[in-house]
This record gives structure tokens, sequence and C-alpha cells, in this order.
């Protein structure tokens, strides 16, 4: 059978670039015009699309689909509906023939506000009125009474990844219906439209509901329907529209919804947002906004386009960020290609065989997921874009020690810098009230992770931050630093100098609330038997588990080392407080650094030899020197001891976790480039989950099994699984990178990577056979040296911004 019809990965590049590369040079001509306006910073009006010429619709056999022989349930949409998105705007599509669903989220649609009061503990209340939760926009039906599943044959859905469209076909009565949804960020809705070959008609109904008891209304004159709405504890308004339009038989407004009649075609747009604006100085409102009206105004106007003319605009840009990258790990068997998706999964885990492609496409999917999710709005939390009712777990939030920043640890790495921008903006945007409330409330008396110094300096946040600018469960003093050193890692990636100056207030505010917080403290130099006085981080939690008044937290202080480091690298890098750059350097200095347990052997959590909490924990924190970090590296910059006790420790940690605790197990024995271990972290992953249990649902969300028989998506594991898998084939740090440092004997046989961020300004395009390199070319996109490595050769590379090299003396 046909990749598409396999979820296969698209083919190898026949050259370094690969030929999807060169295609989406040619598109980018058409998509440029559009592309360079800019996106929406938030529900906001749209600027003028460029129509396509020409149709940039990818041959069928070019396509990675994922495919399925039955609609999602109703009651199962988390796992079952196919996502699609255009970054702000998202749905999950059931494909019901009779009734098609699709469950509508908006990324601003949040309840809460800005949570400024303490608990009675010092810690800030954390409940859905309070905190807030993210929340269904509203529910699209489109009903088909006569086109019931048991009347009908030849029934197939898909998920175009390479295209962004949600397909499904069918037989009824002789005659072949088909279906097409597509989220378009050109023109900031999501479209459905519903063709059919050999004399068919579409007749039923549309229809519009919000999930918070709004009430629909209907315009007769200009057929469409739409609801309004505002939340009474913040004040957050919204609404969603949907019109329909046929060339054919009738469409009319009847009641509250749209009626349509012996329609051949019928082409369906829906819209909504909020008023939400990513500013503090406004209470992040744009009061002027009217969401009910211009979601009417958005519909009505794609509505003077066909559904061709949508599709094509939609993929020209879709297509433009997905093919940035290209990826082969190796041709699966036939009888394999043959699977329709969810089989294909359950093979995977019940034969034990590699399926390359499968793999290959898994890694695709998470990039799917970030271009539909994390264009020009709020950065993807614990559940992306998507939901299933409006009582997500943790309030579908932002968990700042693991989840967001694993949400992006794919993005740089996979060719889509660009969409690391939802991530950094949303940051610079809190900014103002994340300050604020450290400077009023982190010192409050109650607070058990008070600054026993008396200061408070910069900012901080909790575990668990909202859209408005506030923040709940604990107070994480370690969650600054983190942020800070995910913010400038991108500038690693990008060398691009204006986008360090935006973050770089949140490098220094980071750095001052670490000024304010270190402690001193004597330990004993182990090697001298001398003492030594050393900064600690005063009382703290090692996320998340373990004592909770412990100083000098591994975790931390390998925070606050890279912190300081990184600083010191952007006051150089723009020109900016030198005096203050020294002060923080000779701080650094000074910090303690986690020793290896004369006990256990492991590399210490905590400042003592002892394991003062669970061996097996899902976090990693104490390894965070490790991956994320590139202190601890297994090469002479890293003392032998340190190195086998971070080994030691990951593995105690053992390999019987989770969704993103395996990726994040997989990335560190990427590190330690331990090929076998990393790739075991991938499979186990997409292991099929059954009945809520850990794995891969039949739609490839990842699913955490809470508690028994109830399962929740969490989107991280899509993402860090992803990560992991480039970094198995690609390390890099500033001024080096290393070439296949992990590559299982699962892939060794032959593959292809084309379009891989490495850091220090580089694009790296790699081809292997036999586990040994046989192509390699990198470009600059701002980076100028750097020294590539493989196999115990080193080539030295010197470029100018722009310019590329082959990399033969690695060959």
């Amino acid at each position: 059978m046909d990749d598409q019809h396999t979820g296969a990965a698209a083919p190898a590049p026949t050259s370094p670039r690969g030929p999807n590369r060169r295609q989406a040079l040619s598109l980018a001509a058409a998509v440029g015009a559009f592309t360079a306006l800019g996106g929406l910073p938030a529900f906001a009006a749209s600027g003028p699309v460029v129509r396509q010429t020409t149709s940039p619709l990818l041959p069928e056999a070019s396509a990675t689909r994922f495919w399925y022989q039955a609609p999602a349930s109703d009651k199962n949409m988390i796992e079952q509906g196919l996502p699609v998105g255009n970054g702000r705007l998202g749905a999950l599509a059931g494909n019901d023939p009779s009734r098609e669903v699709l469950l509508v989220t908006d990324a601003t649609l949040w309840t809460g506000g800005l949570n400024g009061t303490l608990d009675a503990d010092g810690q800030f209340p954390y409940g859905r009125q309070d905190f807030g939760s993210f929340t269904l926009l509203g529910r699209l039906t489109v009903d088909l009474p006569d086109h019931d599943l048991s009347s009908l044959s030849s029934y197939r859905r898909d998920l175009d990844i390479s295209q962004g469209v949600v397909s499904s076909t069918y037989v009824r009565s002789g005659v072949t219906y088909e279906r097409r949804i597509f989220a378009s960020h050109p023109d900031d809705a999501i479209v459905l439209h519903f063709t059919q070959k050999g004399g068919g008609r579409y007749t039923g109904t549309v229809s519009l509901a919000g999930t918070h008891d709004e009430k629909t209304t209907a315009d007769r004159a200009r057929t469409y329907a739409s609801f309004n709405g505002a939340f009474p504890d913040g004040g957050l308004r919204y609404g969603a529209a949907v019109t329909a339009y046929s060339g054919t038989g009738t469409v009319t407004v009847d009641g509250t919804g749209i009626r349509f009649k012996d329609c051949k075609e019928l082409t369906v747009v829906v819209s909504g947002g909020t008023d939400y604006a990513p500013d503090a100085a406004t209470g992040y409102r744009d009061r002027a906004l009217e969401p009910e009206r211009l979601a009417r105004t958005k519909v009505l106007a794609a509505a003077r386009h066909s559904a061709t003319t949508l599709l094509h605009s939609h993929v020209a840009d879709h297509r433009e960020l997905f093919e940035r990258m290209d990826i082969s790990l190796g041709r699966s068997s036939e009888f394999q290609r043959g699977l329709d998706t969810w089989e294909r999964v359950r093979a995977r885990f019940t034969d034990g065989e590699a399926d390359p492609e499968l793999e290959a496409s898994y890694l695709q999917f998470g990039r799917y997921l970030m271009i539909a999710g994390s264009r020009d709005s709020l950065p993807v939390a614990l559940q992306g874009l998507w939901l299933d009712g409006n009582d997500p777990d943790w309030m579908g939030d932002y968990h700042t020690d693991i989840n967001i920043q694993m949400n992006y640890w794919m993005a740089d790495r996979a060719g889509l810098s660009g969409l690391f921008d939802a991530f950094a903006d949303y940051c610079v945007a809190q900014l103002p009230s994340w300050t604020k409330l450290t400077h009023d409330l982190y010192q409050d008396p109650r607070n058990r992770f008070r600054n026993s110094t008396g200061k408070v300096g910069g900012w901080a946040v909790s575990f668990s931050t909202n859209v408005h600018g506030g923040n709940g469960w604990w107070w994480h003093p370690g969650g600054s630093a983190w942020l800070a050193n995910s913010l400038f890692e991108h500038y690693e990636f990008t060398q691009d100098k204006a986008y360090l100056a935006k973050i770089y207030p949140l490098l220094k505010g980071a750095v001052e609330f670490w000024e304010a917080r270190l402690i001193t403290t004597t330990v004993t130099d182990r090697a001298t038997g001398g003492t030594r006085e050393v900064l600690v981080d005063d009382k703290d939690w090692s996320p998340e588990h373990g004592p909770q008044d412990a100083k000098g937290i591994t975790y931390a202080q390998e925070l606050v080392w890279a912190l300081f480091g990184n600083f010191r690298t952007a006051t150089d890098v723009l020109g900016r407080d030198a005096a203050h750059s020294r002060t923080v350097a000779a701080l650094r200095e000074r910090l303690y650094l986690p020793e290896v347990s004369p006990t256990s052997g492991w590399l210490q959590e905590w400042m003592s030899p002892d394991n003062l909490g669970e061996t097996t924990h899902r976090h990693l924190s104490p390894l965070i020197g490790l991956f994320p970090g590139d202190r601890i590296r297994p090469d002479a910059s890293t003392p032998k001891e340190i190195v086998d006790g971070a080994t030691a420790l990951l593995t105690a940690r053992g390999t019987n976790s989770f969704g993103w605790a395996n990726a994040w197990r997989s990335l560190c024995w990427a590190r330690l480039k331990d090929a076998e271990k990393a790739y075991q972290g991938v499979v186990t992953n997409l292991q099929p989950s059954v009945g809520g249990t850990n794995g891969t649902a039949p739609n490839l969300f990842d699913i955490y099994e809470v508690e028994k028989g109830r399962g929740i998506f969490q989107i991280e594991s899509n993402f860090g699984t992803a990560a992991a898998m480039i970094e198995m084939l690609v390390y890099s740090r500033p001024g080096h990178v290393e070439l296949l440092p992990a590559l299982p004997d699962a892939w060794a046989a032959s593959g292809a990577i084309a379009g891989v961020g490495v850091r220090g300004g580089f694009v790296l395009d790699l081809r292997w056979k036999a586990g040994k390199v046989t192509e390699a070319r990198l470009r600059s996109v701002g980076g100028r040296t750097t020294t590539v490595e493989f196999g115990g050769r080193t080539q030295k590379v010197s470029l100018k911004p722009g310019a590329s090299v082959s990399l033969r003396d690695l060959i």
C-alpha cells in the first residue's frame, strides 16, 4: 500500500537538501507575501491574503498520512479525534458520516484571573475559578441524518500532516462522499468542505453551541449563527460564528442554526476568539474588541472565496513550515505499510519489530502539532490546543518544572524556530505581572520558600502559571532560571541579537532574583579535607519529591550556574551591564556544584549522601545539568566520577515510567551516547494506550494514566520524544556538533535528516548508511565557526551567514 496510507515518513532526501525542501523553496515565493505580513498576536483583524494562482497540493504518493477505518467515538474524542489548528484556533474532528462533530478551542479562552492573593500557607490558590482553566470555545455539529454508518461502505478517514488536512470518504448508494477539514492560518478560520462524486446530494443542518450556557442567535439575511459570552471571574469576553454556503441546493437559517438541502457540495466556515491581549498594562484584555462581531467578519470574509481557494491558501502556508525538515529512518516492511495507523501502532508493540517509517512519522506528527498549536498566540500548554471538555487536569496550565520547557525542546531542532516565538512572547508579556507579584508577595512570612536573606529582586513564578499574569500551586524558585535558560537556548540556535535584546529583561530579572536568594554555607572538600565557603540555594524542593526545605539542591544549583553563564554571554553580545556581568561571573565561581554520593554512587540530588526521595521518581531534576544543560558531558571536560554518577542515577531512576518522563530519560541517554537505551524510551512511548494506560492513543496523542482506567492527554511527550529522536542523530552546543551520537541499530542501515537546527547558528543536512555518515552539509543561519565531529574525526567550519559547506572530512 502507498506511503500515504501508512503514515510513513516522506521519502528520504536525494541530496542533503532533499526534494521536499526544494519544493518548499518554490512555495516560498507564493506564500511569502502573506507570511511577511506577520501573524495575528491575538484574535485580531486579518491582513490581506495573497491567493494561490497554482495548486500547492501534494501528489497522493508524496503525502504523509495517518489513516483509520472507523470514525472517532463522541465519548472518546481526546484519544480518537483528529487534531487541526492554526496556532490559535483548534479543533478535534470526529468524522462520523452522519454527524460531524468539531470540539473547537481558542488558546486564550481561560477562566480565572490574576489570582494575586495568597492562601494561609503563603502559596497561591489553585482552582478553576481563581487560578483559572483552559476551556472549550464551542461545539460545531453538521448533521447528515441519511448518512448513518450502517448504511454505507468503504469508510476511511485520514490526517494528512504534510498538508494539514483531515479528510474522510465513504460510499453510499453508489456515490462517493468526501469531506475535508482544515484550520487556516491565512484566513483565521476552520473550514469544512463536503463534496461527492456520482450524483449525490447533502441535506442536513449546521449548529454551533457554546460550552458555558451561551445563547446562539442567527441572522437569516447573511446566513450565519453566532454566540458570545463573558466569564464573571476574570471578565474575559469571547464569541464564535459559523456560516455555510453552496453553489447548488439551498442554504438557509432555521431558528438558531443553518439548514442546507440538495447540495452537491457544501462549505462550512467557523471562527471565534476572545478579547485577550498579551499586555499586562491593559490587564491582558483588549476592551475595544468585540469577539462575536469579529468572528462574524472573519467567516463572512472567508465565505467570499471558494473552498478550493481557501484550501490552497492553507496548504501553501502549512507546507512552507512543514517541509523545513525531512527525515527518513529506513524502510518498513510491506506488511507494516499495509496496516491502518492504529493497527500499526499495536503491531509495533506486539511484534516487537522496528517500524522506521512509523517512527519517523511520529516525529513528524510532533512537528505537525507544533505548527497547529504554536503560532502567533499563546504557547502550547499541558494539552496543547485540544480539549474534550472544560475540566482538563491541572487546568491545562503551564507547568514550569518540565512541561512547558519540554514543549519547546523540539522547535529549534526540528526546523520550526519561528514557532518558538509564542513561548518567548508569552514570557515577555507576563514579566511585568510576575515581577510585581514577586516583589509584593514572595517574602510573605508564610511562604516556606522565601529568601532567608530578607531580600527580593527580579521575578519568580510558581509551578503553575496562567495567561492572566498569575500563579498557582506553589512558588517555584528554580522556575525563573529554567524559563530564562530555555529562552536563551533559542538564541543559541538562531544567533538573533534582536531576539536576545527582547528576552534580556527576563534574563536579567532572573539573575536579580537569584542574587537576592543565594546564601553562604561551608562545605568540606573531599579531595583535600579542607573547608570552603560556597553559595547555595535557600530552602527549596527538588521537583517533585523529597523534603521541601533542603538547601543547595542539585536542580537549582545547575540552573543558576547555567543562568549566570548565559547572562554573561548576553551582556557581552549586547554590550550591556558590563560591571553587573562581572559581579555575576564572580558569584558563579562561588556556586556549589553537585557531588557523587559515596553511599550510592549516584550524583547527589540533595547536599546529602542519602537518597531523600523516591528512587524511581518520574522527574530527572538532578540531571538537568546533563539535559537540557551541557555542564555534564561524557568527554574530557567533565570528571569521569561525575559522568559515572549521573549515569548511575539515571539507571536507578529506571525505565518504567510514562510519556514526558520517558522522553526526558531518552534525551539523557542520548547525551550519554547510549543509543539502545535512548531508543527504548521512544519505543516505550509508542506502545498503544488501551483503556487509559500509558502510551500512544489511536490519534497518536500521548496518554498518561492518572488513575486506573483513566488516562489524560499530555502533549509534552509528543514533543519531547520527537526532540529525543533528533538528539540521537545530532548533538550540538555552541562551538561543537556531533553526528550520529546515539544512532540505534533499528535506524542504522540507512537514513537521512535534513533541516536540523544546530546550536551556534547553523542548519544541518545529514545522510548515513550502515551507521556511517555518507553525506553532510552545514549551513549558517547566523553562526560563523564550529567544529563538527563523527567517529573520532573532526572538521572545523568557518562560514559567513547564509553560506554552506560539505563536511567531507567526516566521510
